[in-house]
């Protein structure tokens, strides 16, 4: 994938994230930066990056980037030649996966925004493989699920199959 794949990606992805239902426009990137970041980028340098006339960023432009996107700054590359995830295992690359996964989740599930909007905060967090583990722990535990969602999301248990529990 390109850098400027991965740039007009992070903008579709932080659009739905934003409930915007559309890829975050350049313009709307450069605002959310300045007000989220208290820094700036211009919109013609995005452009530039999205549209292959720039190559490469500045470090100071990565580092920007990927904090508002909240992705490791290495990311922020045009992947090698030839470059394929599944041949490297170390944690940090599985953590990448997992997000990558996640986000692709996400898209595959637009028509139910709860479930889509869940699995991108979950690729957001810093240590998405903890995540999943927390969520194993909890479904291992008999009840602790339906506890937990009748106290966090009252709505959300109380809709479930016309307003029966499954059982454990």
């Amino acid at each position: 994938m390109t850098l400027a794949e991965k740039i007009r990606y992070l903008r579709e992805v932080e659009g739905s994230l934003r409930g915007a239902g559309r890829p975050m426009t350049q313009q709307e990137l450069v605002r959310a930066i300045r007000k989220e970041q208290g820094k700036s980028i211009s919109q013609s340098y995005i452009s530039q990056i999205e549209g292959g006339t720039r190559r490469h960023m500045t470090q100071s432009s990565r580092t920007l980037l990927a904090k508002f996107f909240k992705v490791h700054p290495g990311f922020l590359v045009d992947d090698p030649e030839g470059y394929h995830t599944e041949l490297t295992s170390d944690l940090r690359t599985t953590e990448g996966k997992l997000d990558v996964w996640m986000l692709q989740g996400s898209e595959r599930f637009a028509s139910d925004p709860e479930v889509s909007e869940t699995l991108i905060k979950a690729a957001r967090e810093k240590d998405t493989r903890r995540c999943l583990l927390l969520l194993g722990a909890i479904l291992d535990t008999p009840g602790l699920a339906e506890r937990l969602l009748d106290a966090l999301k009252p709505e959300a248990a109380h809709g479930r199959a016309g307003g029966r529990r499954r059982s454990q």
